[in-house]
């Protein structure tokens, strides 16, 4: 009775064991089928989109095309949270540069809605989109090729060992009045308004003659021209570079003005390159760069900028440091537009007033660690 008893107890165990792999492999086939009738939803969706805006002005690519124009991924350019940069050809000869997004799992449409207005974007100072690619979860973005690479190997001392990757003063503020321009272009020169929220001197190229083009739109936002205030859920962009108001919202609302703090502190950054600036200080102070440039404009004292060869390169460094000191303000309503920043860079250093002291954190970093260190490097060049 024992070895009867057991054995139907076991046959027992055993078929519901039965019955429950069946039933899991059952739910896992139910999964993956939802999982496809999604993907292809929102497939049929993106391509329903593509259809009603097209054609665009740029170029479609499949996976096999980005895979032979990257010769399968051979010279990689550089690595950021959203994907890989690598080098490419096109069949007319043309470099370019091919970003690889990561996985996407996200809205494809909302992938397609940004590349159709990057597209539509035409300035000298904003990199030229050739091309996309959308395949299921394979994404990618086909831009001009850049070949002196970001600006973020010219201004911080490490990267700038050698000496031909040291930029002059005018060139610098060259550099600086094209990245306000193409700011005030995406800010006002589009049919939609593009906010970017990730200017940093990484996203930031050069190309064979010097000239600064804005890269790197994954972290963008599109709104209509007419909003100056934007909805958006949690803070996107660098450490370091985001405006107050982007990570906490009593600080104002966010809108184009993020834009302007982050150009800002980009500004600064290429004003206070170690290399650039040679102050004697006592490296245990606690000292911020703002505060000592403040100090110094106040008390009407010579910045000692190294390189200044002429009055014209220290009025222009000293406009790039008042406009810079402006765009810093901690209330966004206190802070310039793009275009009247143009306006500053380009006027006369008369006209400009030394704006009040914004509310700044103070750092207990040397000024050498302050002027390197003001930004917390968090992802690498991505165009």
């Amino acid at each position: 009775m024992m070895i009867i008893a057991f054995a139907s107890s076991l046959s027992a165990i055993i078929g519901v064991l039965i019955i429950g792999l069946c039933f899991k492999k059952k739910l896992r086939s139910i999964k993956i089928i939802q999982f496809f009738n999604k993907e292809s939803l929102m497939h049929q969706s993106v391509e329903t989109f593509l259809r009603n805006n097209g054609p665009f002005s740029i170029r479609r690519y499949s996976y096999s095309d980005i895979k032979k124009m990257t010769n399968f991924f051979k010279d990689k350019l550089g690595q950021g949270g959203y994907g890989c940069i690598y080098k490419g050809k096109l069949q007319d000869g043309s470099f370019v540069a091919v970003k690889v997004l990561k996985e996407s799992k996200g809205d494809g449409e909302e992938f397609i809605n940004k590349v159709t207005s990057i597209s539509r974007t035409s300035h000298v100072n904003i990199v030229t989109l050739r091309g996309f690619c959308f395949e299921s979860s394979k994404r990618a973005l086909i831009y001009e090729f850049m070949p002196n690479g970001s600006l973020e190997k010219f201004i911080y001392k490490k990267a700038s060992q050698k000496i031909d990757h040291q930029l002059g003063w005018e060139k610098l503020y060259m550099i600086a009045v094209g990245i306000a321009r193409g700011l005030e272009y995406l800010h006002r020169g589009c049919n939609t308004r593009i906010l970017h929220f990730d200017i940093k001197p990484h996203n930031i190229l050069l190309d064979a003659n010097l000239c600064p083009k804005i890269s790197d739109f994954g972290l963008s936002k599109i709104c209509p021209r007419e909003n100056s205030i934007i909805s958006m859920l949690g803070a996107r962009g660098t450490v370091g570079y985001i405006a107050s108001e982007v990570f906490c919202r009593i600080f104002g609302g966010v809108s184009h003005k993020s834009d302007v703090y982050s150009y800002r502190m980009m500004v600064l950054e290429m004003v206070g390159g170690t290399n650039n600036i040679d102050v004697e200080i006592d490296h245990t102070s606690e000292t911020y760069f703002p505060h000592w440039i403040y100090r110094h404009l106040e008390l009407d004292k010579e910045l000692w900028m190294q390189g200044i060869i002429n009055e014209e390169d220290e009025q222009n460094v000293k406009k790039m440091i008042i406009v810079g000191l402006w765009c810093i303000q901690t209330n966004p309503s206190n802070r310039p537009t793009m275009s009247r920043v143009v306006d500053m860079l380009e006027g006369s250093l008369n006209s400009l007033q030394i704006p009040p002291k914004p509310f700044l954190f103070s750092s207990s970093r040397s000024l050498g660690d302050s002027l390197t260190e003001v930004v917390l490097h968090s992802d690498s060049m991505i165009p």
